[in-house]
C-alpha cells in the first residue's frame, strides 16, 4: 500500500514549529490569560514570524495528526498533571472514578499498569 508523505516533510521549519508550539499550547491552556505561563496565541506567532491563519492552521494539521486535545493527558506539562482530572479518571466497574480517591491498593495497580503516572500521594 502506498502511504502519504507526511506533510512536516514539506513547508517552512517556522511554520512548523509554531504549530507544534500552539498545539502543546493550546492543550495546556497557554492562551488562556489566568495560567501561567501565558502568551496569547497572537503573540506567539509573531515570535515565530508566522501569520495568524498559518500558525492556526499548521497547529491544527498537527492535533488531528496526533489527535491532541486540550487537557490530553498524554501532552500536558508534567506541571500539569495532578490537576488535570483526565489524567486520574479511570472505568472501574463501569464507572468512571478519579483514582485519587481510590485506596492506595487501587492506586497501586493503576499505576502498575500504566494508567495514570505516579501515585498521588507519594508526589503530595
Amino acid at each position: 500500500s502506498r502511504k502519504r508523505p507526511s506533510p512536516l516533510e514539506t513547508g517552512n521549519i517556522h511554520t512548523w514549529a509554531c504549530g507544534i508550539t500552539h498545539a502543546i499550547g493550546m492543550v495546556n491552556f497557554l492562551f488562556d490569560k489566568s495560567q501561567a505561563p501565558h502568551i496569547s496565541a497572537k503573540e506567539l506567532y509573531k515570535k515565530f514570524s508566522v501569520g495568524e491563519s498559518t500558525g492556526n492552521a499548521k497547529s491544527k494539521v498537527v492535533r488531528t495528526m496526533l489527535g491532541m486535545y486540550q487537557l490530553d493527558p498524554n501532552w500536558s506539562l508534567s506541571s500539569r498533571l495532578q490537576s488535570n482530572p483526565l489524567v486520574w479518571m479511570l472505568s472501574v466497574n463501569g464507572l468512571m472514578v478519579d483514582v485519587r480517591s481510590m485506596p492506595r491498593e487501587i492506586q497501586e495497580i493503576a499505576f502498575e499498569k500504566g494508567y495514570i503516572p505516579y501515585i498521588p500521594d507519594d508526589r503530595e
